[in-house]
């Protein structure tokens, strides 16, 4: 086995577990009790599955074609960048228009802060 055939195994193998880590993203957003909790699941295992397919797609473009995609490295690069901070927003948003949290939650540290008229 030559050293190009590992490597394309190695982006199969990230193509495959990105595909895996997807579907336990949707498990997540099905099965979590409040919006908070699905958040996470969406952006993080998200952000993750969707990096690892694009980086193990660059790396097959890459070594069988024998070109350097701009284009997968800007998409790398944004869905870095803009998922984490959008899924911060989404709950942010939740939280001010008073979402409630899910029951198991025990703490609310944050409504002292942020509505200190209500007790």
């Amino acid at each position: 086995m030559s050293v190009n055939e590992m490597i394309e195994w190695i982006a199969v193998g990230m193509i495959l577990l990105a595909s895996i880590v997807a579907v336990l993203s949707a498990i997540g957003m099905i099965r979590l009790p409040d919006v908070y909790t699905r958040s996470h699941a969406a952006t993080k295992s998200a952000t993750l599955s969707v990096l690892m397919c694009l980086l193990g797609a660059f790396i097959h473009f890459w070594l069988t074609d024998g070109y350097i995609s701009i284009r997968l490295l800007l998409g790398i690069i944004f869905v870095f960048m803009t998922a984490p901070v959008a899924g911060h927003l989404v709950c942010r948003a939740a939280y001010r228009s008073r979402v409630p949290l899910a029951e198991e939650s025990e703490e609310d540290e944050l409504k002292s802060v942020l509505f200190k008229d209500e007790r």
